[in-house]
């Protein structure tokens, strides 16, 4: 495994980090927790030592499971989770999670959930449309203050956001969706975390798994998964974006790597300061997501796979609730 610093003082992670999100019930496929604690059992071999968690995945389900596979290893785990991700029945973010009094309350919570008496990298999910985010940050900093929490992170926010909270305290990474199928991070996000020295955390490095190639029709999600209603996945949509997939796997198959590999290689080849997170409910499919860190992407390999999916993604990368509550 290969080794990146997110941000100027923040922490050293693999390369490649692990979302555990996928590992809580209601979100993709049926969860096991024997295999789910076996499949982080084997991250943790391979040498990924960043797992990405939040205290609204599975309800805190996420965070519980995470507890049992730090056990004998918490000093070695570089441990991020998230709180302020709530929304109510219209899709909108829940107000007041950006206040201070939330911010201890929740941060309380992760950390006995997690069984651990502080986290490396504690996030802003969303953004609190009523509370300033130097407000936010402020009271972010006394944790870090109190020692509850070393580094802080931003979610899905836009490069205004991102240096109004770096002026109140050094925010060491910021996590958004960036992959193949989502390049928005490029235009304003990413030169300015480069400018700042802090780190980007890609999550859906694989577009919600499309990228992965192992995805050939609706059928294929779980009536329960939560992608089938997403824009990629309707019918019209799902054929023309597979159509993509099928180029940017046969261009793979040249190389003789996987689909993957070729999407997550891509990625990491866009900085050094960039650290996608996938996540798999298989242990095989992490260590085949752990193989890209040596994949090297020659200039006119990068070029044909940008022109690819330059040929237009189809459909929105989220529902219009979804989207409503980012900042793009």
């Amino acid at each position: 495994m290969k080794y990146r610093q997110l941000g100027k003082n923040g922490p050293t992670v693999s390369a490649i980090g692990y979302g555990a999100m996928v590992l809580s019930p209601g979100i993709y496929n049926p969860v096991e927790e024997e295999e789910s604690l076996a499949t982080i059992e084997r991250v943790f071999d391979l040498g990924i030592n960043f797992v990405d968690t939040a205290d609204i995945y599975g309800q805190g389900h996420n965070e519980r499971l995470i507890s049992g596979a730090l056990r004998g290893r918490r000093n070695k785990v570089i441990l991020a989770t998230k709180f302020g991700g709530d929304s109510d029945e219209q899709g909108k973010t829940v107000p007041g999670m950006g206040r201070s009094a939330y911010i201890s309350a929740a941060i309380d919570a992760s950390l006995k959930r997690l069984g651990t008496d502080y986290v490396d990298l504690y996030y802003l999910h969303r953004i609190d449309p009523t509370t300033p985010i130097e407000e936010t940050v402020g009271a972010m900093a006394e944790l870090v203050r109190v020692g509850k929490v070393l580094h802080l992170g931003l979610s899905e926010v836009s490069a205004e956001t991102i240096r109004r909270g770096h002026a109140i305290h050094p925010i060491a990474a910021v996590q958004s969706e960036y992959s193949l199928f989502v390049r928005e991070p490029q235009s304003t996000v990413l030169p300015t975390l480069k400018e700042l020295g802090i780190g980007f955390v890609a999550y859906s490095p694989l577009g919600r798994g499309i990228l992965t190639a192992n995805i050939t029709k609706i059928e294929d999600l779980a009536p329960d998964d939560w992608r089938r209603p997403q824009p990629w996945f309707q019918k019209s949509n799902l054929e023309r974006n597979l159509s993509l997939v099928a180029r940017l796997s046969a261009l793979a198959e040249e190389r003789g790597i996987t689909t993957t590999q070729l999407a997550l290689g891509w990625l990491l080849h866009q900085g050094e300061h960039v650290v996608p997170i996938p996540g798999s409910r298989r242990a095989a499919h992490m260590e085949t997501n752990a193989k890209a860190v040596d994949l090297e992407l020659q200039s006119d390999e990068l070029a044909e796979v940008a022109r690819i999916v330059s040929d237009g993604v189809a459909g929105a990368r989220a529902t219009a609730d979804y989207l409503n509550r980012v900042e793009m």
